[in-house]
C-alpha cells in the first residue's frame, strides 16, 4: 500500500512538474514573440508575418485533413476569396479592418460548406479530386469576372488601419498578425476538447462506426469544411492586407500543394504539427533563394530554374515524411522532449 501511495504521490508531482513546464515554455514563447518584432530585421519580419498567415491556413486544413480525415486541395483557392473579400470590402465598402477579415472569414466558410456537400458520398482520392475541380472553378471566376475581381489586373488595396494607426510596414502588421494566429491556434486546440471536435475525430477514425454512435455525418463534415475555409479566408485576407494587390496568380494550385505539404511534414492530427509545418514549409523556398543565390555565379539559368525546383522539393518532402516519418515533425519534437526528460535516467 506505501509503494502504490509513493507511486500515486510521484505521478501527481510529475503532472505538476510537466504543467509548470509547459506554462514556462508558453510564457517563453510569449516574451520571444514580444521581443522578436524590436530585434528583427525587415527580412525576418516580414518572414515572420508570413509564417503567421501560412500557420492561420495551415491549421484550419489540419483541422479539415488531419482530425477529420477529408482530404482537401482547394485550400488555396479558399485563401484568394478571403483575399478578394478583403479587397472588396475595403476598396467599395470602406469597412474596419478586423470587420473586413471577419467578412472574409464567414463567406469563405459559406463557399466551404457548399464545396464539402459531397463529402457525404465521397471521400479519399474522389474529394480530393472534387475539391480540385472547386479550386479550378474559383480561379476561373477569380480569373474572367472582371467586374468584381478586375480580371489579371487583380485589385490594389490601400494600407491596413486600426484605430487611427495605418498598418503599412511588416513591423505594424506583425502586432495584428501574431495575436491572430496565436488565437486562432488556441481555438483550434481548445476545438477538439469539446463535442464538436470529438465527433470530428470519430468520423476520422472510422466514419461508419460514428454515424452508428449517432453523430450526423453531413452535419459535422460540413462544419468541418467550413470551420477549415474560415481560417482559410482570414488567412487570405491577411495576406491581402500584407501585400496589397489580390490577382488570379496569387493563388494558384500548387500554392495549395504547399499547404498540404504542410499538413504532412507538421504531423497531421495535431496542432504543433500545423504550427512546424507551417514554419518549415515557409522557410523551404527561403532556403532554396539563398542556394540559388549562390549557384547564379556558376549556373546562369538558376533563377529560371527556382520555380521547377521548389515544385519537385514539396513533392519530395510529402514522399519523404510519409516513408520515413509519418507522423512528422511533431513526433520527432516529441521523441527529442522524451530524450532530454528521461536522459538523467538512461543507461
Amino acid at each position: 500500500m506505501r509503494i502504490g501511495a509513493l507511486k500515486d504521490n510521484y505521478g501527481a508531482d510529475q503532472a505538476l512538474f510537466d504543467t509548470a513546464v509547459q506554462r514556462l515554455w508558453l510564457a517563453l514563447g510569449a516574451v520571444a514573440l514580444l521581443a522578436f518584432p524590436f530585434a528583427a530585421s525587415d527580412y525576418w519580419l516580414y518572414l515572420a508575418c508570413l509564417v503567421g498567415i501560412h500557420i492561420v491556413s495551415t491549421t484550419g486544413l489540419n483541422i479539415l485533413t488531419g482530425y477529420t480525415g477529408l482530404v482537401s486541395l482547394g485550400q488555396a483557392a479558399f485563401m484568394g476569396v478571403g483575399a478578394y473579400v478583403v479587397a472588396l470590402a475595403e476598396t467599395r465598402l470602406g469597412t474596419p479592418f478586423l470587420l473586413n477579415l471577419l467578412a472574409a472569414g464567414l463567406v469563405t466558410a459559406a463557399v466551404g460548406m457548399v464545396v464539402g456537400v459531397p463529402s457525404l458520398r465521397v471521400k479519399g482520392l474522389y474529394l480530393a479530386i472534387a475539391t480540385i475541380a472547386a479550386s479550378f472553378i474559383l480561379h476561373f471566376v477569380f480569373q474572367n469576372w472582371t467586374a468584381v475581381t478586375g480580371g489579371t489586373r487583380g485589385l490594389s488595396i490601400p494600407p491596413a488601419q486600426l484605430f487611427g494607426l495605418e498598418l503599412a510596414r511588416p513591423f505594424a502588421l506583425y502586432w495584428v498578425i501574431a495575436p491572430l494566429a496565436c488565437i486562432m491556434v488556441l481555438a483550434a486546440a481548445n476545438l477538439f476538447r469539446t463535442r464538436i471536435g470529438r465527433a470530428f475525430i470519430a468520423i476520422r477514425d472510422r466514419d461508419i462506426s460514428a454515424e452508428v454512435l449517432g453523430i450526423p455525418l453531413l452535419r459535422y463534415k460540413l462544419m468541418s469544411f467550413g470551420l477549415s475555409s474560415f481560417y482559410a479566408g482570414v488567412a487570405g485576407g491577411l495576406w491581402a492586407y500584407f501585400f496589397r494587390v489580390v490577382t488570379p496568380e496569387s493563388f494558384p494550385f500548387v500554392y495549395s500543394i504547399f499547404f498540404l505539404a504542410a499538413v504532412i511534414v507538421g504531423g497531421m492530427g495535431t496542432i504543433l504539427g500545423g504550427i512546424l509545418g507551417a514554419v518549415f514549409m515557409t522557410l523551404v523556398p527561403e532556403a532554396l533563394k539563398l542556394v540559388v543565390g549562390l549557384l547564379s555565379p556558376w549556373m546562369p539559368n538558376a533563377v529560371a530554374m527556382l520555380s521547377p525546383v521548389r515544385t519537385i522539393v514539396f513533392g519530395a518532402l510529402i514522399i519523404g515524411f510519409l516513408i520515413l516519418e509519418p507522423h512528422g515533425l511533431a513526433e520527432i519534437w516529441r521523441r527529442i522532449r522524451r530524450f532530454f526528460h528521461l536522459w538523467p535516467f538512461k543507461t
